[in-house]
């Protein structure tokens, strides 16, 4: 048997479909902005800014690539914006300001020094005209919000619980000493979360047993993440940051795979009226 048979054999036996067929959705689903369905929105807006960092991404194997412009530099984007302004626009235009009210020198220190990710994610959705979504700089909030509302645009749910779909977030917790796991969240969300670092990117695409996600202040831009799917479409084989790890080093190269993290949320794009949605977005 040819070695490609071979290892197309052995991913169909662990429950993993092949991915040879997938490739980055982004550039089809970045002209949908103004599509009817709020999920399709919320892609193609994080798409058309993955483009406009000229596609940075980070591959299923935890490499990343395609860096050109990053955060802090004059730099113009794919669409002409100066990348630090870019940054500006993203904490302005969530309604979140913080130190952006003026783009002069301070907000530019501000891009620099504070992480835009949460600003990043509420822009999209105030773009998408999501309902209900508070904005926050602290991608916790929302996460706490999805696990005690009823009524809000998402629900919490475990990473490997249910199959992601375009809309959907993916959260990881960061900086912390030891893992921490969805059950370990589940514990601090019912005492005080409000210091917890996270970061979430957005759920582009899932097809062909591959997740396409988007983040920003990833590699200090807005990247795409590839993330495998097992046969079920669901992360069952998370990279995932464990107690003990060493550091990325040339001695421990499998500590550097940039998708190695503590996963402990996926929030769940709850089924919408589109007629809600669609006044919500004519109101911006």
């Amino acid at each position: 048997m040819k070695p490609t048979l071979l290892l197309l054999f052995a991913l169909a036996l662990l429950g993993y479909p092949p991915t040879a067929g997938a490739t980055d959705p982004c550039p089809q689903l970045r002209t949908q902005t103004a599509s009817t369905d709020v999920a399709t929105r919320i892609a193609a807006i994080a798409c058309q800014e993955n483009h406009a960092w000229f596609r940075t991404f980070i591959d299923a194997d935890g490499r990343a690539g395609g860096q050109a412009v990053y955060e802090a530099e004059n730099d113009a984007l794919a669409d002409g914006t100066q990348a630090w302004r870019k940054v500006a626009t993203y904490w302005n235009g969530s309604g979140l300001a913080g130190g952006c009210g003026n783009a002069g020198a301070a907000c530019r220190s501000f891009v620099v020094d504070t992480p835009w990710s949460a600003a990043f994610v509420s822009w999209v959705m105030r773009q998408a005209g999501i309902p209900g979504f508070t904005a926050s700089s602290r991608h916790v909030d929302y996460v706490r919000a999805a696990a005690r509302s009823s009524s809000g645009p998402y629900r919490l749910v475990a990473p490997q619980q249910a199959p992601p779909a375009p809309g959907d977030l993916l959260c990881y917790v960061r900086g912390q000493p030891r893992a921490m796991g969805h059950p370990g969240l589940l514990g601090v969300l019912d005492r005080d979360a409000a210091g917890l670092p996270m970061h979430c990117d957005i759920v582009v695409a899932a097809k062909d047993g591959m997740a396409w996600l988007v983040g920003g202040n990833v590699q200090q831009s807005v990247a795409l993440r590839m993330l495998r799917l097992d046969a079920q479409g669901r992360f069952a084989d998370l990279p995932t940051r464990v107690a003990g790890d060493a550091p990325c080093s040339p001695d421990a190269p499998v500590h550097c795979n940039l998708n190695r993290q503590d996963w402990v949320a996926l929030l769940k794009l709850r089924a919408a009226d589109t007629r809600t949605l669609l006044a919500t977005t004519s109101e911006r």
